[in-house]
């Protein structure tokens, strides 16, 4: 019997055509949830759509194609989610990316920071008028235990003055915390929730790029605190938390420096060019 505990809610899931953020997608699609998929290319995107239809038997599904290195792209997918969709429950904001060298996006910003964190916090952002008229609604960011060994120097935030993969991605997954705890912080009151996690070291494109030849846990349980960060009533309420295998752990302390928050929040809004 499916089970239908997500019926009548609307998720949107970015970076959601492989890896954990598909496996989600699928959970969620089986609890009868109306899911919006997000990838780069349509046509991917049409096809994790027709193959999680199948595997769901859920027929509520959309799909969206962006380039999140592009935050002219990421205004977009906002703008016509908000014009097709007339309510929005969860957003889980799973989409990321590991690059070994570094390159600049289009607007002239480090790729692995631009991607990992200011995709989302623009896309959240630009969606929150949308939960907010949804509450009680959710943001569910996916960061990574690599947080704790990154460095936060504003004068290399975009790798200027030295730069490697795995500082980067560490850079970028320590700001997803940054900026869920803050905005946890400016939600108070508001009937909306966000939280971030650490889903494991998950057999996904992203590991092998980054981490070689490391093994993997599998999908499903990559997939899984999303999943009860996005569905679970026993955290109804609960704001500013990092998950660990559905438990709520304690990130780096440098999460709890209320100004270091602020200053990091105010550098990401001017970078990403909101009013």
């Amino acid at each position: 019997m499916k089970d239908t505990s997500m019926t009548g809610k609307v998720v949107l899931v970015t970076g959601s055509t492989d890896g954990i953020g598909r496996e989600t997608a699928i959970e969620l699609a089986k609890r009868g949830a109306t899911v919006i998929l997000h990838g780069r290319h349509p046509g991917r995107c049409q096809q994790a759509l027709d193959d999680i239809v199948r595997v769901s038997g859920n027929h509520t599904l959309g799909c969206f194609a962006a380039d999140l290195s592009s935050l002219q792209e990421v205004r977009k997918l906002a703008d016509d989610i908000c014009d097709q969709y007339k309510r929005l429950d969860v957003l889980i904001n799973n989409a990321g990316i590991f690059m070994t060298d570094r390159r600049l996006s289009v607007d002239g910003y480090e790729m692995t920071f631009t991607v990992n964190h200011l995709a989302p916090f623009l896309l959240t952002h630009r969606l929150l008028g949308l939960l907010k008229s949804s509450a009680p609604s959710r943001i569910v960011t996916v960061s990574s235990v690599a947080h704790q060994r990154a460095q936060l120097d504003f004068e290399n935030l975009q790798g200027e003055k030295r730069f490697t993969g795995y500082g980067a991605y560490a850079l970028s997954k320590l700001a997803n915390i940054l900026f869920t705890v803050e905005l946890a912080e400016r939600l108070t009151g508001q009937r909306v929730t966000a939280n971030c996690l650490h889903p494991g070291a998950v057999a996904t494109k992203l590991l092998r790029r980054g981490f070689g030849g490391m093994s993997g846990a599998s999908l499903r349980e990559g997939a899984s605190t999303s999943v009860f960060l996005a569905t679970a009533n026993d955290i109804e309420g609960i704001s500013g938390g990092y998950f660990v295998k559905g438990k709520k752990e304690q990130p780096a302390l440098i999460v709890y420096e209320p100004a270091l928050r602020r200053k990091f929040w105010d550098v990401s809004v001017r970078l990403c060019g909101i009013d």
